[in-house]
């Protein structure tokens, strides 16, 4: 959309592959919300596949940082994911401040800062007259200054306890909980589809998230993508930013391969130009632009030559999708052009 924001035209092209109403979607499907504790409701058939994390490509989940904190927090109701992504949002709220408060066991998840309105509703609840409760959410949530002493006397005299008194002054920026609410409905929204209806969930992903892919090794299965994985982490800090690029968009295929869903080899009349095609409940046809070097324009030449009529050699193609000899090269090592002859020539003699 017109701030940046891609989960929207994920969840819209997820309405238009399936036909489903991504609006009528249970937000209380425990077999969803257990994917943020798990990963039994992904049905892993590969038995030696080994993460243990069932948040991979979803939105606000799927980095290692909100990893982290599904496994600190456990949640376990759809108002605990909210708190994760107030948690996630703010600056100087999780970090240093509701992690260690969590993890000594000073507070539960539930009982720690996560977004502005905690606060508020918070100290109303402690009988803190309204007026002042809201004036300290907003000094909080700002974080510009401390709370003055007659603030940090007000809470005191309403038995706020030190720890939270403390956990204010750490914070620099805080999170409204509407917008974490928003987030995390459009969030669970995607994780369904991931549960119930995966092929197209993978096929959206790549479609309008993944920017680095090694296709090659996806369409080798379980465990070319594996031994690749292993060889970019082996390299630390010598991968190139393509290389950790590719990572995580290997890392999600190695899942979606684990629940059996194949990513099958390009294909010259079958494939999309930029678009990731889930062909049954179980494969998906990799774009054109997935090869390596082979960009928009090329791929969308591919495609609108192929409309008008079929090609009758590798040197048609090459010359009416105005193809480099690199990428045909390429493309015949990949297998894609082993049904075309080399040249429209026709030997007489």
């Amino acid at each position: 959309d017109i701030l940046g924001h891609d989960v929207p035209s994920m969840i819209r092209q997820l309405q238009d592959m399936t036909g489903t109403d991504p609006l009528k979607i249970d937000l209380t499907d425990r077999k969803v919300l257990s994917i943020f504790n798990g990963i039994e409701a992904l049905d892993i058939k590969d038995p030696d596949y080994k993460f243990t994390h069932g948040s991979y490509a979803i939105p606000e989940f799927g980095t290692s940082f909100t990893r982290q904190m599904l496994d600190d927090t456990k949640p376990d109701k759809f108002a605990d994911l909210v708190r994760i992504s107030g948690f996630s949002h703010g600056t100087d709220v999780w970090l240093n401040n509701a992690q260690d408060y969590i993890r000594s066991g000073t507070a539960t998840m539930r009982e720690v800062i996560s977004t502005r309105d905690d606060i508020m509703n918070y100290l109303i609840l402690k009988g803190v007259e309204n007026e002042t409760a809201f004036k300290i959410m907003e000094i909080v949530r700002k974080g510009k200054k401390d709370l003055d002493d007659e603030q940090v006397a007000t809470m005191k005299e309403h038995n706020v306890p030190d720890w939270y008194i403390d956990s204010c002054n750490k914070i620099k920026y805080m999170f409204p909980k509407a917008h974490a609410a928003a987030y995390v409905i459009s969030a669970f929204r995607i994780a369904w589809y991931k549960v119930h209806m995966p092929v197209y969930f993978y096929a959206s992903w790549y479609s309008s998230k993944a920017t680095d892919v090694d296709v090659e090794a996806m369409i080798g299965g379980y465990t070319p993508i594996k031994n690749r994985i292993i060889d970019i982490k082996e390299k630390g800090y010598e991968a190139t930013n393509k290389e950790n690029g590719q990572l995580e968009s290997l890392k999600i295929a190695l899942e979606a391969s684990a629940r059996g869903i194949k990513f099958l080899n390009v294909d010259l009349y079958k494939s999309e130009a930029t678009v990731w095609k889930a062909v049954s409940d179980t494969e998906i046809y990799p774009p054109f632009n997935s090869i390596d070097g082979l960009g928009d324009t090329v791929a969308q030449n591919i495609v609108a030559e192929r409309q008008n009529k079929e090609f009758l050699s590798v040197e048609d193609l090459q010359k009416r999708a105005k193809i480099s000899q690199t990428l045909i090269d390429k493309m015949r090592i990949m297998g894609i052009l082993k049904d075309l002859p080399g040249s429209s020539q026709m030997t007489l003699f």
